[in-house]
């Protein structure tokens, strides 16, 4: 499908009248990746310096100022804005972007600094519409790797035959790429049909459009519908928040196609079941990389059994996730506890707590120097308990020369500054981050080769997403080292789990160029009398509190 100049594309001139001052500068952000831009930033926001964008353009580094106007000119304001952003970025090129046109004397206050400096650019609705013009169809080009084929190519079949589909698929193997190629290729099909993607947050709702751009021909049109931004039409593909998205379905709202992302936040009841029974003929499709739940809700009952599945081990398998070299620290054993649980049947909650000694801070810190040392180019994340934790581990590690740069991530924050420690970390500005559940889900950090569990996950899927996220490749990198300073016993569990599955022979081809991923435990006792112990990994991984642990004797001596 080819977009036509003035008709119905992402950057026709009713379209940029519609989409208002918060989704204007998103529509430049889609003309700059098409135009080759790489590195594209939206900084829009309180204490933006008077920019709006920063990208990377033909060699060069860009600061935009976006300015939507209703009715008028835009004027010199906007010119002395963005020069200041140019000089607090350090820049060396600035363009202010406008829907509309500029007034005589914003050309000629951007003539006078021109003179004195590098020139300002002044690109207006015209320029936009003529740049839409010769922009390719596509910009860049997906290249699928073979389980991709096979995912995209099973989720259609189910999709054509029952009206759902399921896809499960560890983090770093690309779910978004496969969803995004089903939605692309169904919308080349189907050009006058709408799609909806929903997410359970905002954050991961702007991520997910952005994403899928690089999947959609230039004609089809997107936009964002959550709490504060609304939407006068949902024709192409409307990325929403679930909320946002049962509003709209229950004002009418039908989509062809609807994708759940995170889809392991499906419930018997609530805001997702809502929309879905309201969608009932829709086609309807999940994505996962972690589809347990900690309720027996079972997420199958709703988009029926997975298309396709590739979990960790598998990818690991196949060389198309990091390697990882895993250490379990559990020194802190109470040996006492140990003892007693061969005599009292513990529930998994009252052994934890017996059986397991405080971890302290500076140990922590010890050994993640220790790695940090014989990593090449190092760049960590520390998965800390509390908020308050990860502001005192990383008060911690900035007094140790290292880590001088070391910054805390979490809800607690503004977004301004938690997406300015996020932009720092990513561009390598700040070596290691502390962090409290916000990296989960959504963040996408390739080069990061240092995991450090320094907190309690009772959850297999928190788990799972947090190891996540180093296990993504990314140039020169091909292991991860995950430090675990483990304190529960599911925990030990799921790590022996992937440790059996991973020295499991398999039919699996193997990458030449990769040695295995190793699993150790500090302590060798410690092993041996948890490989006695949890002969159920699996089970144990995802039981509850309640649960009551049925020990064998102590099969040898503890002295």
């Amino acid at each position: 499908m080819r977009g036509r100049v003035g008709v119905g594309h992402f950057l026709d001139p009713p379209t940029l009248l519609a989409s208002g001052p918060v989704q204007f500068p998103r529509r430049i952000e889609r003309l700059l990746w098409h135009l080759g831009a790489t590195s594209v930033v939206n900084i829009d926001g309180p204490g933006d310096e008077g920019g709006d964008i920063l990208a990377k353009l033909r060699g060069r580094e860009w600061v935009l100022q976006c300015k939507w106007k209703s009715r008028g000119p835009v004027g010199e304001e906007a010119v002395d804005e963005v020069a200041r952003a140019r000089d607090s970025y350090r820049v060396t090129r600035a363009a202010v972007v406008t829907n509309s046109r500029f007034s005589p004397t914003a050309r000629r206050r951007a003539a006078e600094l021109g003179r004195i400096g590098p020139p300002i650019a002044l690109w207006d609705g015209g320029h936009l519409e003529r740049a839409f013009s010769g922009l390719p169809d596509h910009f860049g080009q997906v290249r699928r790797r073979d389980y991709q084929d096979q995912a995209v190519a099973r989720l259609k079949a189910d999709l054509r035959s029952t009206g759902r589909g399921l896809l499960v698929l560890a983090t770093g193997l690309g779910k978004t790429v496969v969803g995004g190629e089903v939605i692309g290729e169904y919308l080349q099909n189907n050009p006058k049909a709408r799609v909806l993607v929903v997410a359970h947050a905002k954050d991961l709702v702007h991520q997910l459009e952005r994403a899928l751009w690089r999947h959609l021909p230039k004609g089809v049109e997107t936009r964002l519908l959550t709490g504060d931004l609304k939407a006068d039409k949902m024709d192409g593909l409307t990325c929403a928040t679930v909320g946002s998205a049962l509003s709209a379905a229950e004002f009418g709202y039908r989509p062809e196609l609807v994708m759940v992302d995170e889809a392991h936040h499906l419930s018997a009841d609530g805001q997702y079941e809502q929309l879905l029974r309201l969608l009932e003929r829709s086609w309807q499709f999940g994505v996962t990389a972690t589809p347990w739940r900690g309720d027996a809700y079972d997420i199958t009952d709703r988009l029926g059994e997975p298309s396709f599945t590739l979990g960790i081990e598998e990818g690991m398998r196949r060389g198309y996730l990091a390697q990882v070299d895993y250490k379990l620290f559990v020194d802190d054993i109470d040996w006492d506890a140990v003892k007693a649980a061969s005599i009292y049947s513990y529930g998994l909650s009252e052994l934890n707590s017996k059986l397991f000694l405080p971890e302290r801070d500076d140990a922590v810190r010890d050994e993640l120097a220790a790695v940090w040392a014989r990593t090449t180019r190092p760049r960590a994340i520390v998965f800390c308990r509390t908020i308050e934790h990860a502001e005192r581990v990383a008060r911690l590690l900035r007094q140790t020369p290292l880590w001088t740069g070391a910054e805390a991530v979490h809800n607690d924050l503004s977004k301004r500054d938690r997406q300015r420690r996020l932009l720092d970390f990513a561009a390598g500005r700040t070596p290691i981050l502390t962090a409290v559940d916000i990296l989960n889900e959504g963040v996408d950090v390739p080069d990061v080769n240092i995991l450090c569990f320094a907190r309690v996950t009772h959850s297999r899927r928190i788990f799972v997403q947090q190891l996540g996220r180093g296990l993504r490749l990314s140039e020169g990198k091909e292991r991860v080292t995950v430090l675990d300073f483990v304190s529960d016993l599911r925990r030990i569990a799921a790590a022996l789990n992937l440790k059996r599955s991973l020295e499991a022979s398999g039919t699996l081809e193997v990458l030449a160029n990769f040695s295995p991923s190793r699993i150790d435990f500090s302590d060798q006792l410690v092993e041996a009398l948890m490989d006695e112990w949890i002969k159920d990994a699996a089970s144990l991984e995802t039981a509850f509190d309640e649960y009551r642990l049925q020990f064998p004797e102590v099969p040898f001596t503890l002295e």
